[in-house]
Parts: C-alpha cells; sequence; structure tokens
C-alpha cells in the first residue's frame, strides 16, 4: 500500500455548533474526509482590514467624541459648584453648592464608565446626601450640624472623582480634547478637594485657620488652595499651625507631581501621534 498524502484543501468555511466544531468564519485548512464538510463554498469572503477599520475606528471615534462632551459638562458643573462656594461668607458650605458637587461625582462615574455596581451604589449614596440637606435646609438647620457633614461629603466626594478620571485616562494613548479636558477637571477636583480639607478643619476647631487677622471663608479657603497647589504663594494668607502648614505643604506637592505626570502623558500623546502612519 503505498503512502499518499492527504491534500489539503483551503476552503472558505463558516462552520456551525452542531457539527461539534468550533464556530469560525474565514479562511482554514480543511481535511478531506472529515466530519466537518465546509458549506457555502466560494460565497465567504475573509474579512479584510478595511471592513476592521470601518467597523472598529468609528465607533470608537463616536465614544472620544461622547466622552470629551461629558469632559465638557463636568467641567461646566465644576465651575458652577466653585462659583456657590466662592461667594459663601462664611465658613459654612452652601447646600446648593453640595448638590451641584454631587452632580459633579456623578457625571464623573458615568463619563468614566465605572462599573455599574459602582455607579449604583455612588448615585444611592449621592441621592441620600442630596435629599439630606436639602431637608436640612427646609427646616432651618445650620451651623456645625449641618456645616460638619456637608464639609465632610464634600470632601469624599472630591477625592473619589479624580481617582476614577485618572484611573480612566492612564492607559488612554494619543492627545486630544478627552485628554486634555480630563487633566483640567482633576486638577480642578484636586484643587477643590484640599479646599475643604482646611475647611473641615476650620469647622472641627475654635481657631480661624488663617489666624485672627485674616478673614476665614469658605471663598478664602478655596483661593488659598489653588494658590498652593499652583505654588503661586501670594502671602496674603498663611495657615497657621503645623497641621494646615503640613497639609499646605502636601498640596504644593500633589499639584507639582500632578502637573509632571499632566505633561508626560501630553508628550507621550503628542509623540504616539507623531509616529502613527497616515
Amino acid at each position: 500500500m503505498t503512502n499518499r498524502s492527504i491534500p489539503l484543501l483551503f476552503w472558505p468555511t463558516r462552520t456551525h455548533a452542531e457539527t461539534g466544531c468550533a464556530r469560525s468564519l474565514g479562511y482554514l485548512p480543511h481535511i478531506v474526509g472529515t466530519t466537518c464538510p465546509p458549506r457555502g463554498r466560494g460565497s465567504v469572503m475573509a474579512p479584510t482590514d478595511t471592513a476592521n477599520a470601518e467597523h472598529v475606528d468609528i465607533p470608537s471615534l463616536r465614544g472620544r467624541e461622547g466622552q470629551s462632551l461629558g469632559y465638557a459638562v463636568i467641567l461646566g458643573l465644576l465651575i458652577v459648584s466653585y462659583g456657590l462656594c466662592a461667594i459663601q461668607p462664611s465658613t459654612d458650605p452652601s447646600p446648593w453648592a453640595f448638590l451641584a458637587m454631587l452632580a459633579t461625582v456623578a457625571m464623573v462615574f458615568y463619563v468614566t464608565r465605572a462599573r455599574h455596581l459602582v455607579q449604583r451604589v455612588s448615585w444611592v449614596v449621592l441621592s441620600v446626601a442630596g435629599a439630606a440637606a436639602v431637608v436640612a435646609t427646609l427646616f432651618g438647620v445650620d451651623g456645625p450640624v449641618l456645616a460638619i457633614p456637608l464639609s465632610a461629603a464634600s470632601m469624599v466626594a472630591l477625592l473619589v472623582a479624580p481617582w476614577a478620571i485618572i484611573a480612566h485616562q492612564v492607559n488612554r494613548r494619543g492627545l486630544d480634547l478627552e485628554a486634555l479636558l480630563a487633566a483640567v477637571t482633576a486638577y480642578i477636583l484636586v484643587g477643590m478637594f484640599f479646599a475643604f480639607v482646611y475647611n473641615l478643619m476650620s469647622q472641627i476647631s475654635a481657631d480661624p485657620i488663617f489666624g485672627e487677622g485674616s478673614p476665614d471663608s469658605l471663598g478664602n479657603q478655596l483661593f488659598f488652595s489653588f494658590t498652593a497647589l499652583t505654588t503661586t504663594g501670594y502671602g496674603n494668607l498663611v495657615p497657621e499651625g503645623s497641621t494646615g502648614q503640613g497639609i499646605a505643604v502636601a498640596e504644593a506637592i500633589t499639584g507639582q507631581f500632578f502637573l509632571i505626570t499632566a505633561v508626560a502623558r501630553i508628550m507621550r500623546g503628542a509623540s504616539a501621534k507623531r509616529s502613527t502612519p497616515v
């Protein structure tokens, strides 16, 4: 008996689960006589790179445009929150500014595509906190009873939001509008977080955070926070005590570290954009 090699025929195949073969589509080697016969000979074409590009790049582009719009909405909510906090003549946070911050955090979770469980839990927690703030305002509750919970809740919300943005952007490549808006949004969130750290300190301490000679208000705390974050340091507001000064130093280091990573992210995106073939 002569040994004859079994010829291999290359058929465009579309196999089915009921034949016992794996589901596949494309040109696969097929041995004559096997239990998985070719079907639709000549009727199935292998997908081309152009087709793949049409199916992958267009939805990806649309998704990036939607996320850029989402970050723009977050930035707008942050501006509203900052304005409501800056006009406060005292150190007590505004419930309406708190509601704007809750909406900002909820939008951050939505845009960054957090897990569904995280989004549901955050919506429940934020809704309860917002409803409690509105009810307390309607019943005339003020002073430390309302100010301390609002300040602490705002601080936690402003801590979680920038981390969600950083986690969403850390593995992305390329420089576009979404990356720039995300960097600016996270930077402002960090500055507002430290502002509410100073605010919580002033709420639980009997002494003003900037001393007796300087007016203490939420607006001044925001102003000082961003001068420390950007290492501008005008010198008109200086926290008294080692705790406040230590937090100011930590904020300055955080701001510089954020700028370094943001610039590295921009340069990496620009280099990736130049190296991409047209």
